[in-house]
């Protein structure tokens, strides 16, 4: 059988890669030393995912392995070689304001931890095919000088905007802009990625992710926004919304079309590919927006304030145009809206807390 070795395999990504390819067939190796912990505190550790997967995965083989250990990813890329036909890597720090704390962290997980998995994909299985999961803070802060009119819940484009039908296209510069050292590192390791494809020729694709979420997230305050959002809403925790007066707008990709994706991707890979990636105008909302249809399923009303200062290079306002993938693989389809979203994980964490019900 075929293997696919998945990086941050316990994380929400990570973890729909997993079931997604084991339910077709694939034997998967899974590296996640739960770094998440360390990142954002026990309440965010994703080991409980680790066991979900050991339990209900048949052909589930997990390794406690920090992707920046040279000699011990080598080691199970020499082990199993040319075996491996598909690499997904997830595994990152992935918030931008706890990148200014441990710089040096930061940055050698994200671009030191990818060069390890290219140059051992390139050594011991250059057949395979490696898919990153990127981010749109690739493109720093150049999202926020587009043309933005305030309405009553969110801000949005200016109806007569070239990005307003679809969204923001991978044309956008990375240049110019202000990244956080989140983005900066992301950005090393997104052209990295590409350089691999069009330099060694390996199948490489970088998706640049708006917000990936799922009932599967370990949402925190620092990363994860509308798992989080929701996780505040069900317990009744207070919620910080930083800046631009709640209105800020995202679009929101459940982790199983991101997935999914993937392995439309796989049957057919390109070289140095590079998407945009995320709900765009078929799932999007404001924070604002998001708030009243948790309140609307909960049947109560959420806890939060509205602080002035929002963080440092946040967008305002952000769409994929994901019509670049559409193109190549026509027959990939969205299965969630933002609704049907929501609904999932409110649902999911009503499991856990089961007083209140859903409407």
């Amino acid at each position: 059988m075929p293997i696919a070795l998945i990086t941050g395999s316990s994380g929400l990504i990570g973890s729909e890669s997993a079931q997604f390819f084991h339910d077709k067939g694939w034997d998967i190796l899974g590296i996640d030393n739960d770094l998440r912990s360390y990142f954002f505190g026990k309440e965010s550790s994703t080991a409980w995912n680790t066991q979900r997967l050991k339990k209900s995965l048949k052909r589930f083989t997990p390794f406690s392995i920090d992707i920046r250990n040279q000699d011990e990813i080598f080691k199970i890329f020499k082990k199993h070689g040319s075996e491996i036909s598909l690499v997904i890597h997830t595994a990152a720090q992935p918030s931008h304001d706890w990148a200014a704390k441990e710089p040096f962290t930061d940055f050698t997980v994200n671009a030191n931890g990818t060069l390890v998995l290219l140059e051992a994909t390139r050594q011991f299985c250059p057949e395979a095919t490696f898919i990153f999961t990127s981010t749109n803070k690739v493109y720093g802060d150049t999202p926020n000088r587009l043309p933005l009119v305030e309405t009553k819940w969110r801000w949005e484009l200016e109806s007569n905007h070239s990005y307003y039908q679809y969204g923001i296209d991978e044309t956008m510069s990375i240049d110019d802009s202000k990244h956080s050292l989140f983005g900066a590192s992301k950005v090393a390791a997104d052209i990295l990625v590409q350089e691999y494809g069009r330099y060694f020729g390996i199948k490489t694709a970088v998706f640049r992710g708006g917000c990936l979420t799922g009932p599967m997230h370990s949402g925190a305050e620092l990363h994860g926004f509308l798992a989080y959002l929701v996780h505040c809403g069900v317990h009744g925790k207070p919620y910080n919304i930083y800046g631009y007066k709640g209105k800020q707008v995202r679009d929101n990709i459940h982790s199983y079309d991101l997935v999914n994706a993937f392995y439309h991707f796989s049957q057919n890979p390109r070289a140095g590919a590079v998407y945009n990636f995320g709900g765009s105008r078929q799932s999007n909302c404001s924070v604002l927006e998001a708030i009243q249809k948790i309140e609307t399923l909960l049947q109560k009303k959420f806890q939060y304030q509205i602080l002035e200062q929002a963080r440092s290079g946040d967008h305002i306002w952000w769409i994929s145009d994901v019509r670049r993938f559409q193109k190549d693989y026509p027959n990939w389809r969205y299965r969630f809206d933002i609704d049907a979203i929501l609904k999932e994980m409110v649902e999911f964490n009503l499991e856990i807390n089961p007083q209140r019900k859903v409407a």
